[in-house]
């Protein structure tokens, strides 16, 4: 099943490294970075903070190998780990699916 991870990060830099170990492990097919600005409540102060997020595109077979990259790779304390099913036109499905499964190295 395809699915779409979502974090944030700090940084375009962080991002980057997170994106580039996700494809380059063969765990995602493909990871876009957008610049957003996030307004959230942590320790009991309200925080606004521009960030980037990652749309990661990879399969649910792949989602605990994702999820301990990104932990292992993450300067926050509580990264935002979100993901879910996606319908997607199935070339574009079978792509994600072959780009995972002939360069994993996992």
């Amino acid at each position: 099943m395809i699915i779409v991870v979502h974090t944030t990060t700090a940084n375009i830099d962080e991002a980057k490294i997170i994106a580039h170990a996700l494809v380059g492990k063969g765990l995602a097919a493909c990871v876009n970075m957008h610049p957003i600005t996030s307004i959230y409540e942590w320790n009991g102060n309200l925080e606004e903070e521009g960030e980037v997020e990652l749309s990661i595109k990879t399969t649910s077979q792949m989602l605990e190998d994702v999820k301990k990259t990104i932990l292992s790779m993450h300067s926050y304390e509580l990264p935002a780990l979100l993901w879910w099913p996606a319908d997607a036109e199935e070339k574009y499905a079978q792509w994600i699916v072959n780009s995972i499964s002939d360069s994993c190295k996992c």
